[in-house]
């Protein structure tokens, strides 16, 4: 009889309660663990990019330096998610060596990420106030289609957004609110539209100057022969491969079905995607504890150097019939491939992007 009421307690609407005991000790971040992968990570990425810049041509060995380059910058990069979530303090220091190790040279300070915490938001989380959700699943497919089509293109934007419209706003008010509305966030949903925050508006300055003195120098260098055209160019695809690798891996971390209507806690969860297959493509794809997206959004400061040992736990410890179970995929390729036939069975007369564009023109 005491297991069967316990049981009842663990599916029912409070069985959340019970997952916070089971994980709540494992709240603590490790300094140490944060600045060493970090540190060997995007140690080895720019060791393996000079490698790529200095070697002529596109033979093997470049090649080869080009794709491991990227996959460890975007480990190195995944750390951005964690800073968003650390609290007020806490590991200041880290987040200043991020920025000029990664965001200052790949054009993607943290600070243009703060937007994710609306994404954990009852309020905004799955509407389209949310700058990490587009209805993919309840919308026709080519819809998906654009979505990746934008990834070779997001160094562009990068580019122009730091090198030129920066600038630029500094000396017109109109065309500064325009950015800091539609340009200053860190976003896959390209009808988003928030003021950034004022709060903030000193520290985004300081990175603006910083990204377009980088670029600057990059220039000079080119017009003094220091550096080549064919060094730009690789340059580009390091950085473009890098972004689309978690574009690409974006695609696996919710269900994107829900059609803008306001979701609960529970909700939110429930679209969510714990990818737990143990292949060498999920540790590629899925650093820093992205694999566990469905645990984050249930528990989302949760240090990720503890999501493998909290999952274990509630897999362990909650019933088969719990919604924790419901959320676990095993592969990638299957959560895709969800996406993509719920895609090619929506009608383009039903497609819930109508109302994100909606909300853009609005706006």
């Amino acid at each position: 009889m005491a297991d069967a009421s316990v049981a009842a307690v663990e599916t029912g609407p409070h069985w959340t309660r019970q997952a916070r005991d089971i994980v709540d000790d494992l709240q603590q971040r490790s300094a140490l663990i944060y600045w060493t992968d970090f540190l060997a990570s995007v140690g080895a990425a720019w060791a393996l990019a000079f490698c790529f810049f200095l070697t002529p041509g596109w033979g093997a060995i470049a090649v080869l330096s080009l794709l491991a380059s990227a996959i460890l910058f975007f480990r190195a990069g995944t750390f951005i998610h964690e800073i968003i979530h650390f609290r007020a303090g806490e590991l200041a220091w880290f987040a200043r060596a991020w920025n000029l190790l990664m965001g200052i040279p790949l054009l993607m300070p943290w600070i243009f990420y703060k937007n994710h915490v609306e994404h954990h938001s009852v309020r905004y989380f799955g509407t389209p106030d949310d700058g990490e959700y587009l209805p993919l699943a309840a919308a026709p497919l080519r819809e998906t289609v654009k979505y990746l089509l934008q990834a070779p293109l997001l160094p562009v934007f990068t580019v122009l957004r730091f090198g030129v419209v920066a600038p630029l706003s500094f000396l017109h008010r109109g065309v500064r609110e325009w950015v800091l509305t539609a340009a200053s966030a860190g976003v896959s949903n390209p009808y988003y539209r928030k003021r950034f925050p004022a709060a903030d508006e000193w520290h985004l300055r300081i990175m603006e100057v910083l990204c377009f003195l980088w670029l600057l120098a990059l220039v000079l260098l080119l017009a003094k022969g220091e550096i080549s055209w064919m060094l730009l160019l690789k340059g580009y695809v390091l950085v473009g491969l890098t972004l689309s690798l978690n574009w690409v891996r974006n695609l696996a971390a919710h269900s994107y079905s829900n059609r803008g209507e306001r979701m609960t806690l529970a909700e939110q969860f429930s679209d969510s995607i714990n990818i737990t297959g143990q292949t060498w493509l999920t540790v590629l794809m899925f650093p820093v504890g992205l694999r566990y997206h469905a645990l984050h959004h249930l528990f989302p400061f949760l240090p990720y150097h503890n999501l493998g040992k909290a999952h274990a736990r509630l897999i362990a410890r909650l019933p088969a019939g719990s919604p924790y179970h419901a959320v676990n995929c095993h592969s990638y390729f299957v959560a895709v491939a969800n996406l993509w036939h719920s895609a090619r069975r929506t009608a383009p007369q039903d497609s819930a992007i109508t109302l994100w564009r909606q909300r853009k023109a609005r706006t």
